[in-house]
């Protein structure tokens, strides 16, 4: 008597649906081989920052009056820190512009990859692009005299601070690409970054401005982050007896969440439109 035998499962051949996690690893991978491929604008823009540096510490830095008679180059460098985070806006928003004007965007959408792994994708890679930005800045104030005074617990909290605040305009600059167009465009964005760091605590006291300017200074949220940063690192800033400055260190954790509340839905809401 033969034996009974069980038929096999069935195959699936259905293609899997795509996953948020899966989808993104493979986009950050491309991310990192583009880098790769082309360094020039990594480097240049590493070159730039370093520039930006030595230009305060050596030419400027005579003409600065400290708070309190401390170190010029240790007030100097977490508003260095800060700023550089800022400058990155125009950074992911060229990328996502140029994703966005070469079609990239549009055979992703033709693909079965998640919606939204892209968007993902792009905050990964800028994050670690800010890591490898933070880490050489951070190597360049210690080459020319900067110091961290808070201790190891505070210093990585600084730290932690910065890297929350690029998180924050790394969504602010995705929004930007997404509704720009033309490289009229991102000229406007990469402009507008400069009066955003520099209308902060990072280099001239709020209390030294006319009153209603120096009470926009105070509230920037760079002004919050270069504030917090420069007490956890134990660096000299300028004080201030408002109600901001008084409390920078919550403003800091406060201002970044509140930036990732507004931006990352709307940037959501504009790449469903986009790809829908």
């Amino acid at each position: 008597m033969s034996a009974v035998s069980t038929p096999a499962p069935p195959v699936d051949l259905t293609p899997g649906r795509p996953t948020l996690l899966a989808d993104s690893s493979t986009l950050i991978w491309r991310g990192l081989a583009r880098w790769r491929r082309d360094p020039g604008p990594l480097i240049a823009s590493l070159g730039f920052n370093i520039l930006i540096v030595l230009m305060f510490a050596y030419l400027f830095g005579g003409a600065m009056r400290v708070p309190g008679g401390g170190s010029y180059r240790e007030f100097l460098m977490p508003g260095m820190f800060v700023m550089t985070m800022v400058f990155g806006i125009s950074l992911t928003t060229i990328a996502v512009a140029e994703d966005l004007e070469r079609g990239v965007t549009d055979r992703l959408r033709s693909m079965p990859v998640s919606l939204l792994a892209p968007l993902a994708a792009r905050a990964v890679a800028d994050m670690l692009f800010a890591l490898v930005t933070l880490a050489v800045l951070l190597l360049t104030g210690l080459a020319i005299g900067w110091r961290a005074h808070g201790g190891v617990g505070a210093t990585l909290a600084a730290v932690g601070l910065i890297l929350l605040l690029r998180f924050a305009v790394i969504w602010v600059g995705i929004f930007l690409g997404l509704v720009t167009r033309g490289q009229t465009a991102v000229v406007a964005v990469q402009t507008l970054e400069f009066p955003l760091g520099f209308l902060s605590n990072a280099f001239v006291a709020p209390s030294t401005m006319p009153a209603w300017l120096g009470t926009v200074a105070a509230w920037n949220p760079l002004s919050a982050t270069v504030g917090a940063t420069r007490e956890l690192f134990g660096n000299p800033g300028w004080g201030g007896d408002s109600w901001a400055a008084q409390h920078y260190q919550w403003l800091a954790v406060l201002w970044p969440l509140v930036l990732v509340a507004i931006f990352l839905p709307l940037s959501v809401a504009r790449y469903r439109r986009l790809t829908g």
